[in-house]
């Protein structure tokens, strides 16, 4: 039997990490009906270095709404931050938080396959096609590369299909997310829309989610194949919402609206930088988790490090940087000829970080 000291000596430490989580839970602060904003100083940036990266949004990029939140507090806005617009592949983040309290209670199962499920496409799917499992699909690993009903991803760089044993091989490829979501809706029975309104938008308390503004198919061709896009209409602020409520790791106040297990599984690294395709994304920034874009290589550093964000075309992207205790929303309105590249977005984020005092 084990001696009391040693006892006391083998729990304390693990109680005082107990202890220190709930405090820090306790002492965390969340918006109510709008946004706090308060002098960067409070957090220890320097405002006439942010003043220096407002300029720099003004010089370089297209940014239409900018929120940057530490501590739960705005320190740092540009732009129109109210104005609903499109939000591009940001929704894939967006779902993959639904799928949690699914595959939870049993009613998803992560293991099943495009064939259990019954599903087909235009022209037919390859056996080893519906062999692809659900997980394979979130995880963007599926071995299906049937075109999608939407570009923007890497499927010119796709392999010849039927090439790739599922689960195997990661490709960002739009015909896995848009079944992603056809997948929810049939095992779930609900609408992706209506249940992230319940799921998220009303427990985070969201300013400006219109359900009737969402729709799919912002840029889907059916005829290519049956399952078209869900795309997202938000506000910037309403972003800045999503991204906080993975910052705390599922909980909004007193409520623990998505559970933590589940955000550790979508944000933690299934696909490594050095396993991303094409090989040109391996001297990028980014690994791949469940529909989340995670810091990987010698990105995954100081106020970056354990970082992860989710990211859209023209310039959407809801950046968590716990390090930091940071989140940054950022929106350019979608259309071709206003566009935020990653390379100036991402000079931003760096700007914002080395705004810190000391840094």
């Amino acid at each position: 039997m084990m001696k009391k000291t040693s006892l006391i000596k083998y729990c304390l430490p693990l109680l005082v990490c107990i202890f220190m989580s709930q405090a820090a839970g306790a002492q965390a602060i969340y918006p109510g009906k709008s946004w706090n904003r308060v002098a960067p100083e409070k957090y220890g940036y320097d405002s006439q270095k942010l003043k220096e990266a407002h300029q720099y949004i003004i010089d370089s990029m297209n940014t239409t709404g900018l929120v940057v939140v530490v501590g739960g507090e705005v320190i740092f806005s540009f732009g129109s931050t109210d104005r609903i617009s499109y939000l591009a592949s940001c929704r894939k983040s967006l779902l993959a938080m639904l799928y949690g309290k699914y595959v939870e209670n049993g009613t998803i199962n992560l293991d099943m396959t495009v064939g259990d499920l019954g599903f087909d496409d235009v022209g037919g799917l390859l056996p080893i096609e519906k062999t692809a499992r659900v997980y394979d699909l979130i995880t963007a690993r599926s071995g299906v590369y049937h075109l999608g009903s939407n570009d923007g991803d890497d499927r010119a760089s796709a392999p010849p299909r039927g090439s790739t044993i599922p689960g195997k091989f990661y490709l960002y490829n739009n015909w896995d997310f848009n079944m992603a979501g056809a997948v929810f809706e049939k095992l779930t029975g609900k609408s992706i829309y209506e249940d992230f309104e319940k799921q998220v938008a009303i427990p985070v308390g969201m300013q400006d989610f219109n359900l009737e503004m969402q729709r799919k198919g912002y840029d889907s061709d059916t005829s290519i194949s049956r399952y078209p896009s869900y795309h997202f209409y938000l506000t910037t602020r309403d972003m800045a919402r999503v991204g906080y409520l993975m910052l705390r790791n599922g909980r909004w106040n007193d409520r623990q609206v998505i559970s933590s297990e589940w955000i550790k599984k979508i944000t933690g690294v299934v696909t490594p930088l050095y396993e991303m395709n094409p090989p040109t994304r391996r001297s990028g920034e980014f690994g791949y988790g469940i529909m989340w874009w995670i810091f990987q290589g010698a990105a995954n550093s100081g106020p970056f490090e354990g970082g992860y964000m989710a990211r859209g075309a023209y310039g959407q992207y809801i950046t968590v940087l716990p390090a930091a205790d940071m989140v940054v929303a950022h929106k350019t309105d979608a259309v071709y000829e206003r566009r935020s590249t990653w390379t100036t977005y991402y000079k931003l984020l760096q700007m914002i970080c080395d705004a810190k005092t000391g840094n």
